[in-house]
């Protein structure tokens, strides 16, 4: 069958459905936006979370019954982690230091009369440990909690692992549940283009691109620090990867602009996995990774705490130590850990943040006015996060590129 050509083929579609639903945004009324437009981009989000869950447990569940003795997925689990950790620990000093530098909030006058925005009580340190253990895995897969999904199909994943040949059987039968959801995706993504024009021109319909100057700043503020954290975090493990930076951004470009249209990391987690596979990642390691990554990477999220934290604090004349910067932004990531990869959620974990140092919850729905705009940033980002780190643990463990792609669940 002959490769589609590059100006038709499925992510210039996503870009021509962009485009478009910023034209239809700014020349049709909020009314006919809600009622015509939106349903066509919510129709698109849940297509996706329908598919996520089940691909999730299978692919985990076959790629962690992969990854062969459990001192392998022990070493691959602690690289994993280890990256994430070191990446957001990045993220959270590049969000801080450029926000301090540029003083997005300062200057500003900003009329928060009538604003409001429901508090939110931080849960224990204890109490988020202890959920990610499920008591009944199917209320998990029912409520679609992502870290108990995840911990389940891993343990689930590590029993067939140790059972060895005589649970063959249950390897080879998720993974060939993971090819059919995958499959599935595939189906679903062709209506993507519709979904993004949806989303997009009921968000531009709504909110107006007059909306963006007020708080022109705040965006450049966050725009600045994720294009200077991908210079210094993302390039330089492109190239330790051994890939070419015009290679990779070819290869995750889908995923990027699926999750920059769609703000939703669950949506582009199924063509992650794809096209991860495609740049080398093993299939067993990208199962691994990239559904964990989903859930508790947040390299973006953790730029925008910090950035919009200084912001908030500098619009009410909060003066904030850089201490206490980092306790916000460290609790904020923390309390993000686990939420679904819906659009909007970073947005939610801010009130915790806020309410914890005392930063007034006006500033949370005054930040909610752009906060779409900073969900697509912080969301692709995200995504970028989790494709580089099966990539980088696939390398360390000697297996990038080593593995023959099936054509049948090849997108």
């Amino acid at each position: 069958m002959a490769k589609k050509s590059f100006w038709v083929g499925l992510p210039m579609q996503m870009m021509y459905g962009l485009v478009l639903g910023v034209l239809a945004g700014c020349l049709v009324s909020t009314e006919f936006a809600t009622t015509w437009l939106q349903p066509l981009g919510q129709l698109f989000i849940r297509l996706i979370r329908m598919v996520v869950v089940p691909l999730v447990i299978a692919t985990l569940i076959a790629g962690a019954a992969g990854l062969g003795d459990a001192s392998k997925i022990g070493s691959i689990a602690v690289k994993t982690i280890l990256v994430f950790a070191i990446t957001t620990a990045i993220a959270v000093t590049i969000g801080l230091i450029v926000a301090n530098f540029m003083d997005p909030g300062v200057g500003l006058s900003l009329s928060v009369e009538g604003l409001q925005a429901k508090s939110a009580t931080p849960p224990p340190l204890s109490k988020v440990l202890m959920e990610i253990v499920p008591i009944n895995p199917m209320d998990a897969f029912a409520k679609g909690n992502m870290l108990q999904v995840i911990f389940f199909s891993i343990f689930f994943g590590f029993c067939v692992s140790v059972m060895g040949e005589p649970a063959r059987m249950i390897t080879d039968f998720f993974q060939k549940v993971g090819d059919v959801m995958i499959k599935m995706t595939n189906y679903v993504m062709l209506y993507a283009p519709i979904g993004v024009f949806g989303l997009i021109s009921y968000t531009v319909s709504k909110h107006g691109l007059a909306v963006l100057l007020p708080l022109g700043k705040l965006i450049l503020c966050a725009f600045v620090a994720t294009v200077l954290f991908v210079i210094v975090t993302y390039l330089p493990l492109i190239k330790l990867i051994g890939m070419s930076v015009t290679r990779y951004i070819k290869g995750a470009f889908e995923p990027w602009l699926i999750a920059f249209t769609t703000c939703s990391s669950a949506a582009a987690l199924a063509i992650n996995l794809e096209c991860s596979r495609q740049m080398g990642a093993s299939k067993a390691i990208a199962s691994f990774v990239i559904p964990l990554g989903n859930t508790i990477n947040m390299n973006g999220t953790s730029i925008y705490m910090g950035v919009t934290a200084v912001f908030a604090a500098q619009v009410f004349g909060i003066d904030l130590t850089m201490s206490q910067q980092f306790q916000i932004v460290l609790m904020g990531v923390l309390a993000a850990v686990g939420t679904a990869g819906v659009p909007g959620a970073g947005l939610i974990m801010t009130t915790i943040v806020f309410t914890e140092v005392g930063i007034p919850l006006e500033a949370v729905a005054l930040i909610a006015g752009v906060d779409r705009v900073l969900d697509m940033i912080r969301t692709s980002v995200n995504v970028l996060g989790d494709s580089l780190t099966a990539l980088l643990v696939s390398k360390m463990e000697g297996s990038l590129g080593t593995e023959k792609l099936d054509p049948d669940t090849h997108i």
